[in-house]
């Protein structure tokens, strides 16, 4: 018998819940374990997940880190197959998670899966674009012979909304413990180099997207420049993000003048400048003072 864990790392999830717990509860895949992983919320999150029936565990905010809170979860479970959630990743129908599951169990070289993301109620042209960039309506299974083709896109990945096959977690040595973030990346380039297969279904939906702020978009890409000047392997057996910017950019420059919001093409301009500016200085940040980073950095409980 295949067994499935659910773990959702949370912090104030209470927003999120109306519609994330009711999506939940009618998924056609009931997972034998549920376990939520709380940093301290100062809201009614914990009372209301463990209402829904889920183990609930609560962390020390400041010991929070992507990669190891969610290698110290998926320890503390019995399963087959962890999914992982984020709180703002709102199942987009019943078959959500039995989708994600099921695309893996379809194939034994298969050690992962993200689902679609799809723009979230209310997004705009450009929130909406850049769920449509990175994840199309076409499912696909990526390996290493296919970096040529997809380069650093080759090892992209999500796990807002991932299932993971837990033995080929463990074959990788499973999420690093200490990481600012972009931990799904890591984990998949490490499977992809094992001949492992990392597979999108796009059939396992969910709704998920952000609107960040000039300033957010620049702490953000600090941090994944961060991310990659430390792990300098993804670029240099992947390949350089920089063609698939240049690909984003052209891509999203269409889309506001296909929506006859052309007028807008400065403000993508202006958020380009802040995404490589931040990219370029994450890249540099072991010159950079600690204080600095701590300011800089979305994550800025990362620098301690």
């Amino acid at each position: 018998m295949i067994r499935t864990a659910l773990i959702l790392p949370v912090r104030n999830a209470g927003p999120y819940l109306d519609r994330l717990l009711p999506a939940l509860a009618e998924q056609t895949l009931k997972v034998d374990e549920w376990f939520v992983i709380d940093s301290e919320s100062s809201d009614d999150t914990v009372a209301r997940f463990s209402a829904a029936g889920a183990r609930v565990k609560i962390i020390d905010a400041k010991q929070f880190n992507h990669g190891g809170t969610r290698e110290w979860g998926r320890k503390q479970l019995d399963a087959d197959i962890i999914i992982y959630m984020t709180q703002d990743a709102i199942p987009a129908n019943p078959h959500a998670l039995q989708n994600l599951r099921d695309a893996i169990l379809a194939d034994d070289s298969i050690a992962a899966a993200y689902g679609r993301q799809l723009p979230r109620l209310g997004a705009d042209v450009l929130e909406g674009h850049s769920r449509s960039f990175n994840y199309p309506a076409q499912s696909r299974t990526k390996r290493l012979s296919d970096a040529p083709e997809l380069g650093i896109k080759t090892c992209f990945s999500s796990d807002s909304f991932a299932a993971y096959r837990n033995a080929a977690l463990d074959a990788v040595g499973g999420f690093p413990l200490d990481i600012i973030g972009t931990e799904d990346a890591y984990v998949a380039g490490k499977m992809l180099l094992k001949n492992w297969g990392v597979r999108y279904e796009a059939s396992a939906e969910v709704y998920h997207s952000h609107h960040y702020t000039l300033l957010q978009e620049f702490r953000r890409y600090f941090d994944i420049g961060v991310f990659y000047g430390r792990e300098s392997w993804i670029g240099e057996l992947f390949g350089k993000a920089g063609s698939e910017g240049r690909r984003f950019l052209a891509s999203e420059l269409d889309a506001l003048s296909r929506a006859g919001q052309g007028w807008r093409q400065p403000e993508v301009m202006l958020r380009v400048v802040c995404k490589l500016a931040g990219y370029r200085l994450g890249h540099i940040e072991k010159y950079l003072p600690r204080y600095v980073k701590r300011h800089i950095g979305m994550f800025a409980g990362y620098w301690k």
